[in-house]
């Protein structure tokens, strides 16, 4: 075997691994594992209205029994002319990639030398753009400061991750760079969106674990965001057709989906009693916990836009009577019991909260914004957590930016661990904001979306792809997902 020459039974060293051919890694179809993972490969080729055959071999004596390097997850695909995985390549006129993740190893088409990776990496090190300075937050080595935000996408059929998410975030992972999920649910009355990913079962974390892995091959520091939606929801989203749960029984009103032409019907919540918000709170720690276990670093608490912890915070939503009502401490208590039970849970090294007290998303207003955000993020000071990331005022409603006097400049000042800022930001509005000392980081979310390249663009001030808002929230799993373009090689 070692004399052949035939080059595919040529040996091969893989990092520690001493190969003596090179048809590591071919599919099976024997299991009823690989059936089902085979499943979500074809429905995206049906997708595209292809035709798809699977060929069935048995390698006789071209084999043999020497060590096998331990690949958890491969997968061949096949998405036009552009190669959706590798950043460091982005080489068009490529049809075929594969993905090969082994620990913190990614094998692509295109091998990249060790030389050329630390000169690229030195190269956004010493960048003076400020984006793309370093910085160090708690335990980990950022290289830059732009940040992919959480983006509801709505591709988590049956609210179970899936394989496309691996090219999705992959696509958009950098060494040193810093993700964050998609919002995910705690528990099965969280949901209030078509196919939207959750965490609370077995079967989540373990679809969650190729998608992490992706991403921490390429070097990146992934989040996973946690969140109930609470009254955003209606009965068809809920288990056993009940009705959702939220701080109040005030019905929000119907709203115009995001695509402008839709509108979304909320069911009329029921108000959490009092002895049942402990078990909502126990839902985020074991959330949290799973989060862990499917490998992420850490994860970051939904407080923000109308959702479950917001409608306990702001008081036009908030009518309570009880201890989780009337004050602004009472209305924060919910909140802040989530994140001790989440700290105690994960460690304070590993928790993010998202905060967005000037705005007014599903109805969800407060008198004193400046008092509810100053007061949160004292509060968050006392349990030391890694960061926290808040809307800027101007963003009251969804999608829009208007001009307004508040500023998130002193809940920045106040807060002592990283803070990070998002909303309606372009490159030379991050800028600013990092030289002003306005922020820390700056989370990215329509343009990240559409530029799965960020950083590069922002490095060289390329032009930006422009975002397709119909896209959004399709269920298709290539289409506004994984089909932006990066820059040409030649850029």
């Amino acid at each position: 075997m070692v004399d052949s020459k035939v080059p595919l039974l040529t040996p091969y060293k893989m990092g520690r691994f001493n190969l003596s051919h090179r048809y590591q890694y071919t599919p099976g179809i024997w299991t009823k594992e690989q059936v089902e993972a085979w499943k979500p490969i074809v429905d995206a080729v049906h997708a595209k209205g292809g035709i798809f055959f699977c060929q069935i071999w048995h390698v006789g004596c071209v084999s043999n029994s020497a060590e096998r390097a331990i690949v958890l997850n491969s997968i061949l695909v096949t998405l036009g002319t552009q190669c959706f995985w590798c950043y460091d390549c982005n080489r068009l006129q490529q049809q075929y990639i594969m993905l090969v993740i082994h620990h913190e190893i990614t094998h692509c088409h295109r091998r990249v030398p060790e030389r050329e990776t630390e000169k690229a990496s030195e190269k956004m090190v010493d960048s003076k753009v400020p984006l793309l300075t370093p910085y160090k937050m708690g335990k980990f080595n950022l290289s830059h400061r732009v940040v992919l935000a959480p983006l509801t996408r709505q591709r988590s059929y049956n609210n179970v991750p899936q394989p496309h998410a691996i090219i999705y975030y992959s696509q958009r992972t950098t060494q040193g760079g810093f993700l964050i999920t998609e919002a995910t649910g705690v528990s099965d009355t969280a949901q209030g969106y078509p196919d939207t990913p959750g965490i609370w079962t077995k079967e989540q974390v373990e679809a969650w674990k190729p998608i992490v892995d992706a991403v921490h091959a390429k070097g990146g520091i992934f989040f996973c965001q946690i969140w109930h939606v609470g009254r955003v929801s209606n009965s068809g989203f809920q288990p056993n057709g009940q009705v959702p749960v939220s701080s109040t029984d005030q019905p929000l009103t119907p709203q115009i989906h995001a695509n402008g032409i839709d509108e979304d019907q909320f069911t009329p919540p029921r108000r959490l009693r009092t002895d049942e918000i402990s078990e909502v709170v126990k839902d985020f720690k074991i959330a949290a916990r799973n989060a862990i276990e499917a490998g992420f670093d850490g994860v970051e608490i939904h407080g923000a836009h109308g959702y479950l912890i917001d409608q306990f915070m702001k008081d036009q939503v908030n009518d309570r009577t009880d201890k989780y009502g009337g004050s602004l401490e009472n209305r924060c208590r919910f909140a802040l019991e989530v994140v001790e039970a989440v700290v105690n849970e994960v460690g304070t090294d590993r928790v993010g909260f998202r905060l967005s007290p000037f705005a007014n998303y599903m109805e969800s207003g407060d008198s004193n914004p400046k008092a509810l955000g100053l007061y949160m993020v004292e509060s968050l000071n006392k349990y030391g957590i890694l960061y926290c990331h808040m809307i800027e005022p101007r963003m009251k409603k969804l999608g829009e930016k208007c001009e307004t006097p508040d500023s998130l400049q002193p809940m920045k000042d106040a807060f002592k661990g990283t803070f990070m800022a998002a909303g309606g930001y372009n490159r030379e509005e991050g800028n600013k904001a990092l030289v002003n000392k306005h922020a820390d980081l700056v989370a990215y979310g329509r343009w990240f979306l559409a530029n799965p390249d960020l950083p590069r663009r922002f490095e060289l001030n390329a032009p930006l792809n422009k975002y397709n808002r119909d896209t959004f929230y399709i269920s298709d799993p290539i289409v506004g997902y994984v089909d932006y373009p990066f820059l040409e090689s030649s850029t």
